[in-house]
């Protein structure tokens, strides 16, 4: 097993890649010309970022905005690519969907489908919200929650 193999192709990071790589991969479906005037800025500075010149934080801001990228991922190449796409973490979703069958699975009252959606995405939250930077997910620290948050969710439910 490799360093970051349980992490998404979304979230993997390469050390190797510059603000420049990252930069060509943002105007490749253009051309220099037409990705400066995308983003505002002068063609000629877009050319010298191209040649390895670092952006002020600013100026990477104003790319990462007008190209709907995010900031974190242009400036150091981590994290998800695009800041509006919701990526679904697929390891997140696995596991919560485990937990919460496992957490219905003892209970006597069967849940409507809104509240059973509600525990899901709950679990899921809670993974996402305490997940590793090495990518561990704390299962056990969620089945916890799951078993608190179905108690508040039929609580919820009965009143």
């Amino acid at each position: 097993m490799t360093l970051h193999s349980h992490l998404s192709k979304e979230e993997k990071s390469d050390p190797g890649a510059t603000f420049a790589t990252r930069l060509r991969i943002l105007v490749a479906p253009s051309t220099v010309s037409a990705f400066a005037r995308k983003v505002g800025l002068n063609e000629s500075l877009i050319r010298k970022y191209l040649k390895g010149s670092e952006p002020s934080l600013s100026r990477a801001d104003q790319i990462a905005r007008k190209v709907n990228v995010s900031l974190e991922w242009l400036a150091t190449g981590c994290g998800y690519q695009y800041r509006q796409a919701e990526v679904v973490d697929q390891a997140a979703l696995q596991a919560a969907s485990r937990i919460t069958q496992q957490c219905l699975a003892g209970e006597t009252i069967d849940l409507a489908e809104p509240e059973r959606l509600t525990l899901l995405v709950s679990v899921y939250q809670y993974l996402r919200a305490h997940k590793k930077i090495d990518g561990y997910l704390d299962e056990p620290g969620a089945e916890h929650f799951a078993e608190h948050a179905l108690g508040s969710i039929q609580r919820a439910g009965r009143l």
